[in-house]
């Protein structure tokens, strides 16, 4: 990589970080999540994740962890990422304890991470859409990996609500409704 692409990179994928995360908190303040909004996606920085970002960096319209899974096989900045992050389903996926089959299994997520993944979702569909951003987007994304995700059925289903709320009713309504009705 030469230096002018790398500073390219750099700068390119901090915006976006910086950006996204400025996105998320300002969506967790509105429904009172203050400590989540501060300390969200805060791994990004470290080097494990954000230097593999700056080398898969994709100028802001797709995640760099697609780029690293699709060159390497595995995202290492994701596995990263996704295991000191608790509004990210996965790392709520542990052994069945009900069967004791051994099978793989979402576990219930608390509901502050639930709306947490919420925002994220919003954030980041607002990120890379850009200035074509519809409130649709977040949940067109989630259908896309429908029967992909390994979710409790409970985190699934308010997940799914919230984002087909944010889809017919717009961000005001669903987000007041959140505060109101969810972040009890």
């Amino acid at each position: 990589m030469t230096l002018g692409k790398f500073v390219h990179n750099f700068n390119g994928h901090l915006h976006t970080i910086n950006s996204h995360r400025r996105l998320v908190r300002k969506y967790c303040f509105k429904v009172g999540l203050y400590r989540q909004g501060l300390m969200h996606d805060l791994s990004k920085y470290s080097p494990s994740e954000f230097f593999p970002g700056v080398k898969y960096y994709q100028d802001g319209h797709r995640s760099p962890n697609n780029a690293q899974r699709e060159d390497k096989g595995v995202s290492a900045a994701w596995l990263h990422h996704k295991g000191r992050n608790k509004h990210h389903y996965e790392y709520w996926i542990d052994y069945d304890v009900d069967g004791c089959k051994g099978e793989l299994a979402g576990m219930k997520m608390p509901v502050k991470y639930v709306v947490e993944m919420f925002c994220d979702r919003v954030a980041a569909s607002r990120i890379y859409n850009k200035e074509n951003y519809k409130d649709s987007d977040p949940l067109d994304y989630y259908l896309k990996g429908l029967g992909h995700y390994i979710m409790h059925e409970e985190t699934d289903a308010l997940l799914h609500s919230l984002l087909q709320m944010l889809a017919d009713k717009g961000e005001e309504y669903t987000f007041a409704y959140i505060k109101k009705n969810v972040m009890k």
